[in-house]
């Protein structure tokens, strides 16, 4: 049995190098769009947190890289995320296709914006 991985350092070093390059990638773009989010294991896999609570993860897979959870209630999103979708709230990058950071910026900076906007409410019904 594996080791569970502790850092999103650890979890992409038990992949391929092009996978692993994919992967700092992908978590790059998720810090760029996300610059408050905190980097952390959930799952099993890597994760970023936002204002206390889940706000998108990633995982990489034989064929595949993986992002959850995926907006499905954005529909300027919906054409783009269509040739990725698998699933319900789940897109799936092939590794062997170029990937699009664009849309991976869009996904997270709305997840993010979703993320602050649900805990500034929290914040208000708390007084």
């Amino acid at each position: 049995m594996k080791k569970a991985p502790k850092t999103i350092d650890e979890y992409i070093a038990g992949y391929p190098a092009n996978v692993q390059t994919l992967m700092q990638k992908i978590r790059a773009t998720i810090r760029k769009a996300a610059p408050a989010a905190e980097e952390t294991i959930s799952y099993g896999i890597p994760a970023f947190r936002l204002n206390g609570s889940a706000l998108v993860y990633f995982a990489g897979y034989k064929e595949h890289i993986g992002l959850y959870p995926i907006p499905s209630d954005v529909e300027e999103l919906e054409d783009a995320l269509a040739p990725y979708a698998s699933g319900k709230a789940t897109v799936r990058f092939p590794i062997d296709a170029p990937l699009p950071y664009g849309l991976i910026t869009k996904i997270v900076k709305y997840l993010a914006k979703r993320n602050t906007e649900k805990a500034a409410t929290k914040a208000k019904k708390k007084r």
